[in-house]
């Protein structure tokens, strides 16, 4: 069995240094915390002998990471997992990443610490030297609405590709060309591949190519605000904007008004992949793609007990719907060329 002692000699550090890293504790250095983490990854270390046990006894406990409880999104998903658990016989320990890969890779130490049986993630960029000593601890684990390369495990999401068509064939149906997209980090899975559809419909949809219309921001409002901003300071017109999720949606109609003003925002028409609740009741009214976070929660909890249980878990993407809220609004078509003129 691996020690804490071999971690320390890999590491080329102290037993302390490595047992302050592996309890999750601030008071290392980057690098010791990149090393000591990158040897238990190589080693299949798991900090604490109470997680050793994970594989040859039960706690009923299981870890849910989530990307970020302030979006409206996980926190349905995670209420669903937690009913669902519940109805197998399991508690949740909840986490938030807070989109942020240091706090999801401490969050993964704290699990790791801990007796979970399994674990319910959604993965922040890239493939950490955390989320691998997760994956070399074999640790049962699905993987909630985000991928990550390198990662194979089974993935319960949105399909995305299918929610951006309805948008696309929304738009082309309310006569928009020069519409303004306003994605979320490449890094993300999520971000990277509503982009990757949103720029191969367009052409076919009659969107304009022109890429000044593209900018991104980071899934939060403040960062969509921005991007929103960019995009108005290049100067080129446009009557409508596809957010990417729906916090960035809240971002990009907080930048119109602010930078154009309520009337002339009013006449930029707003779509979003996502939809919260809030929509409904702007002026005007925003439709969206509707995900079914509460479907993703629930069957993320059935893929981690068939894998508990010894059975094979299959992923699956599930559908999304569209929200037309356009039949509400009225007067927008003669706003919509002042729209195109003043961008």
């Amino acid at each position: 069995m691996v020690t804490i002692k071999d971690v320390a000699a890999r590491a080329g550090v102290s037993l302390g240094t490595a047992s302050r890293v592996l309890s999750g504790s601030s008071q290392t250095s980057a690098d010791s915390r990149s090393r000591v983490l990158a040897a238990a990854a190589e080693l299949g270390y798991i900090a604490h002998g109470p997680a050793r046990s994970l594989r040859r006894s039960r706690t009923d406990v299981l870890g849910l990471l989530v990307s970020d409880i302030r979006n409206p999104f996980f926190s349905e998903l995670a209420h669903a997992a937690e009913q669902e658990a519940r109805r197998h016989g399991y508690t949740v320990l909840l986490a938030n990443a807070n989109e942020d890969a240091e706090q999801a890779d401490a969050y993964l130490r704290t699990f790791a610490s801990q007796r979970i049986d399994g674990l319910l993630l959604s993965p922040q960029g890239t493939l950490s030297s955390q989320l691998a000593a997760t994956l070399a601890s074999r640790l049962p684990l699905v993987l909630l609405n985000r991928t990550v390369e390198g990662v194979d495990a089974p993935l319960y999401g949105t399909d995305n590709a299918q929610g951006v068509g309805h948008v696309l064939a929304w738009l082309r149906q309310r006569g928009h060309r020069d519409v303004a997209f306003i994605g979320g980090p490449d890094t993300i899975s999520t971000g990277a591949e509503r982009r990757a559809a949103y720029l191969a419909g367009r052409e076919e949809h009659g969107i304009s190519t022109d890429d000044r219309l593209l900018d991104a921001g980071d899934f939060l409002a403040g960062g969509a605000a921005e991007a929103m901003g960019r995009v108005i300071d290049r100067g080129v017109p446009f009557t409508a904007v596809f957010g990417a999720n729906g916090l960035t949606t809240l971002g990009i109609v907080r930048a119109l008004r602010e930078r154009l003003g309520a009337e002339e925002a009013a006449r930029i028409e707003v779509v979003s992949f996502d939809d919260l609740d809030w929509f409904a009741f702007a002026s005007p009214p925003i439709s969206a793609v509707r995900n079914d976070a509460s479907s993703i929660g629930r069957l993320g909890v059935r893929g981690i007990v068939d894998l508990l249980a010894g059975r094979p878990a299959t992923g699956q993407r599930v559908a999304t719907s569209f929200v037309d809220r356009s039949g509400r609004d009225t007067g927008r078509e003669a706003g919509r060329e002042t729209g195109r003129e003043t961008g």
